[in-house]
């Protein structure tokens, strides 16, 4: 087949050119105008140009807006809406069928154009020959084209029909979902209905019994009144106030009472604990304070003589179920320390096989201040403490010289000057408790075991000072899962 060149030219010889035949119908009064594109492919420009949205196009579009309205159109509202749908999509076919008439018409006027060209190719010779074979080319190539579009109509076509048939059958569906609503409202109106009534009637009802017992009502209320005007009289308000006197002086005097009665109960207490003692040998001497010192001393002649017993002090539950012995704790004079806060003490003294118990009158208490002290401590990043050492590895330290206790959040330190005698980190084999060796100092003392075999005995400033790196070590210890505890204690 010829190539088909984008210039159409030349002038024609007028003279050789037969006229087409007469049968040959035109579909309009000018000849379609083509443009050749790439690929020698042929535009319609005239479809080129149209606006118009294709049949597609529309469907695609309507059937986009139905689904997004679906969600939120009443029932009713989208049965009218399919309605609406199906009688465009039948007008869509309508179309279409009027489509296929047009179509047909082109392609026997295509078919009686080529033959006119070819009874014209055969009767021409040369360059007009030559142009009237582009011509049938064209021609060709329209034929083909419109072949297609009939495919593609085709295709429309089965499309509009298959949605024709959704959108019958979706209305269908709104119309029979319509009907039952209807008659659920329906129901719903007469079960409504039917409320209303019974309550015009219960409402009839209660009118006619309230007309009954109108009266008697009334001769009710007015009994009420005079009961309240009588309360009233009764209740003035120089009697209310005479009550609340006497009221308030009852209080007065059950405040008192109670205050006689812990008073009564305590001497009460202290009256039977002398009434024991006179028959104890021994009597623990001492407050029962945390910072004190407490003393066995002989409360009877027939005590035995404490420098030839054997002495063992013991911590012991509140209500006496647990006793544990406080190891090292075997002297006359014995400093609680913060682990025996909120326990009793008892020292158990031996004396040729004559075994004497004596415990503290109370538990023992937290000093006063102590916790706001160990807080104030606990902001700094380290806690510093001059201390002596009295004793190393159990054997006593003559040197009065001062050390500095460090305590940290890691670990604990012991120096003096630029000298370290000991620093550990927290770790299981380390130990600390308050001394237990007695003497005057055992309130201010304390028992540091860095690691196995070093050891030392600690005297600080102060009780409160000492008391108070107890806590605090023990505290930073724990941060690091350790318990620091004295020899053999069990916690």
């Amino acid at each position: 087949m010829t190539r088909i060149s984008p210039e159409f030219g030349g002038v024609m010889e007028v003279e050789a050119i037969l006229p087409v035949s007469a049968d040959v119908n035109f579909a309009a009064k000018c000849f379609p105008k083509y443009r050749i594109g790439p690929d020698n492919q042929i535009y319609d420009d005239v479809a080129l140009k149209a606006t118009g949205p294709s049949l597609k196009e529309v469907v695609e579009h309507e059937s986009e807006q139905l689904y997004a309205q679906n969600q939120r159109l009443s029932v009713r509202d989208m049965a009218s809406k399919f309605d609406k749908n199906v009688a465009a999509a039948a007008k869509l076919a309508d179309e279409a069928k009027l489509k296929e008439v047009p179509s047909l018409e082109g392609h026997v006027l295509l078919k009686k154009v080529r033959d006119a060209l070819e009874s014209l190719k055969g009767r021409l010779s040369g360059r007009n020959k030559e142009d009237v074979q582009k011509a049938i080319s064209m021609v060709e190539a329209l034929a083909v084209q419109l072949t297609q579009r009939e495919g593609e109509l085709i295709q429309e076509k089965f499309e509009v029909k298959k949605l024709t048939n959704f959108l019958k059958q979706a209305s269908e569906d709104a119309k029979r979902l319509v009907n039952q609503e209807k008659s659920f409202a329906c129901a719903e109106i007469e079960s409504a209905r039917a409320v209303v009534q019974r309550f015009w009637e219960a409402l009839a009802e209660e009118e006619r019994n309230s007309q009954k017992s109108g009266k008697q009502d009334t001769k009710k209320l007015l009994e009420e009144v005079q009961e309240g005007r009588r309360i009233r009289m009764m209740h003035q308000p120089t009697k209310v106030m005479d009550m609340e006197h006497e009221l308030r002086e009852l209080r007065i005097q059950i405040r008192e009472k109670s205050i006689f009665s812990v008073k009564l109960q305590k001497e009460l207490a202290i009256s039977k604990r002398a009434e024991e003692k006179r028959f104890n040998l021994f009597e623990i001497e001492g407050s029962e304070t945390l910072g004190s010192q407490l003393q066995i001393r002989p409360c009877s002649d027939n005590a035995p003589e404490l420098s030839e017993s054997t002495i063992q002090w013991y911590r012991v539950s509140v209500d006496g179920s647990k006793r544990e012995p406080i190891s090292g704790a075997n002297r006359l004079i014995y400093a609680p320390e913060p682990l025996d806060v909120g326990k009793m003490l008892q020292a158990e003294v031996n004396s040729n096989g004559r075994k004497v118990t004596v415990t503290t009158d109370a538990q023992i208490e937290q000093a006063s201040g102590l916790d706001s002290y160990v807080e104030t401590l606990q902001r700094k990043s380290n806690a510093d403490f001059n201390v002596v050492v009295s004793q190393i590895n159990g054997q006593d330290h003559q040197s009065n010289s001062g050390h500095v206790l460090h305590i940290g959040k890691m670990r604990m330190k012991l120096s003096k000057g630029w000298i370290t005698r000991a620093r550990e980190s927290y770790s299981s084999s380390m130990q600390l408790c308050g001394a237990r060796g007695g003497g005057n100092a055992a309130s201010k003392a304390l028992f540091w075991q860095a690691r196995k075999g070093h050891s030392f005995v600690l005297t600080f400033e102060s009780e409160r000072e000492r008391n108070a790196a107890i806590i605090l070590a023990r505290k930073y210890a724990l941060d690091s899962n350790v318990i620091l505890a004295g020899p053999d204690d069990r916690l």
